[in-house]
């Protein structure tokens, strides 16, 4: 069985990337969400185990001490972190496996993983991020600065990025990610064996055959 793609998403905080990996996760078949593990507290509407493995500074250094990370990167003073388990599970599977990291999570992976899709959602503009951000009632004025400084570095790493969305329409944003999955989907070295049983048909296994 073809093994599963690696697709990972960043995004500055505040563009919209949470909504965007939830719509695509309820439309979008054969995709499994590494929850990532984080040191941070959960926000409201936030579930444990769903959006994040919350655990305590002191459980995160123990994995990492284990070598059970992927990659972990600390952001506005908590850690975050993908299990390997996470990832490697479910690729051999078949299934495709996202990964929502950060920049920093995001070289990790490239280095480690080289074959994995790096996907970077931009804002509309840098002033409708800032909006979005002073919205949110969770941020205090310093972290709201923070946030926004923060923003401008990340955006900064998108050359190591395979694709770009910009999210000035969900919908639209919602179709560009299915593509870049679907497109992923019909390289010949995951074609399913429904087709490999077509072009055996013809005499041509030898030009598909499974790496």
């Amino acid at each position: 069985m073809p093994r599963g793609d690696i697709f990972v998403v960043s995004a500055p905080s505040g563009a919209g990337k949470t909504t965007l990996i939830r719509r695509l996760l309820a439309e979008t078949q054969g995709i499994h969400f590494s929850v990532s593990h984080t040191t941070r507290r959960a926000r409201k509407g936030e579930a444990e185990g769903v959006d994040y493995h919350f655990v305590s500074p002191v459980r995160f250094e123990e994995m990492a001490k284990a070598n059970e990370f992927l990659e972990r990167a600390e952001v506005h003073g908590r850690r975050y972190g993908t299990s390997i388990a996470e990832v490697d599970g479910p690729l051999s599977r078949g299934e495709d496996v996202l990964l929502d990291v950060d920049t920093q999570g995001a070289g990790s992976i490239r280095r480690l993983r080289p074959e994995a899709i790096l996907i970077f959602i931009l804002p509309p503009a840098a002033q409708a991020l800032k909006d979005r951000l002073a919205s949110r009632a969770a941020d205090d004025d310093e972290e709201l600065r923070s946030r926004v400084e923060a923003a401008g570095h990340e955006v900064a790493a998108l050359e190591m990025y395979d694709y770009c969305v910009v999210n000035d329409s969900l919908e639209r944003a919602l179709r560009d990610l299915q593509a870049i999955i679907r497109s992923s989907r019909l390289r010949r070295d995951r074609l399913p064996e429904a087709v490999r049983e077509i072009v055996r048909g013809f005499g041509s296994a030898k030009t598909v055959s499974a790496s």
